[in-house]
């Protein structure tokens, strides 16, 4: 009996994805870091003409050149590569949010983005009643901090919010918009000599260095 044998493993990746995309993102990557293939050439320890070849996309990087140039990024295989995405398009629905909260700080949120890797951004819908926070007075006890790099823009849809980053307090009115680096210490409160709950949207953007 004839069996057929099993296909190879991949072990490189790289070969199923196209040199020139691989080489727009390489380049796109380096200047928005303000780095130039020379810079890149001494955090990576990858040749210039070499890293000069893979943004014009004229070769495909093998998967150990991938990795030292990713680490030359400060990221991971993963994310100059976007190997840990699925689709282009990925729906969440409504019956299928995550919700969670603390009932004894006031706070309630739904996610209405997918959790899955790769989306590179998170979009919440938060509720406060008076008095509630989003974490403890100062940070302690409260909501972790994001990844290093990460922004977070609040939109207030419902009543008004105090936003403390940093040990800073910013008063934030229904329709303000509000953008601040994510890594910082911070929480957002509902005062409690207002009577109405506040409601507002927040999207998280993931930050490209290494986790």
């Amino acid at each position: 009996m004839t069996v057929a044998s099993a296909p190879a493993p991949d072990t490189h990746p790289t070969d199923q994805l196209d040199p020139a995309v691989i080489g727009a993102r390489v380049k796109a990557l380096r200047e928005s870091s303000g780095l130039s293939l020379r810079d890149l050439t001494e955090r990576s320890g990858v040749s210039a003409p070499m890293l000069s070849q893979v943004e014009r996309g004229e070769t495909s990087p093998t998967l150990t050149v991938a990795a030292r140039i990713a680490a030359g990024l400060d990221l991971r295989l993963s994310q100059l590569l976007r190997l840990d995405e699925s689709g282009a398009v990925t729906i969440v629905r409504a019956s299928q949010r995550q919700r969670g909260g603390n009932k004894r700080r006031g706070h309630s949120f739904e996610v209405l983005t997918s959790g899955q890797p790769g989306q590179r951004a998170e979009l919440s819908r938060h509720t406060l009643t008076p008095g509630g926070t989003t974490g403890a007075v100062d940070g302690v006890g409260g909501d972790p901090l994001h990844e290093p790099g990460s922004r977070e823009t609040a939109f207030i849809e419902r009543g008004s919010v105090v936003l403390v980053c940093d040990g800073q307090r910013y008063v934030l009115d229904n329709g303000d918009c509000v953008t601040f680096d994510a890594d910082l210490p911070h929480h957002f409160e509902n005062p409690k000599e207002r009577d109405a709950e506040a409601e507002f949207l927040a999207v998280v953007s993931a930050g490209l260095r290494r986790s």
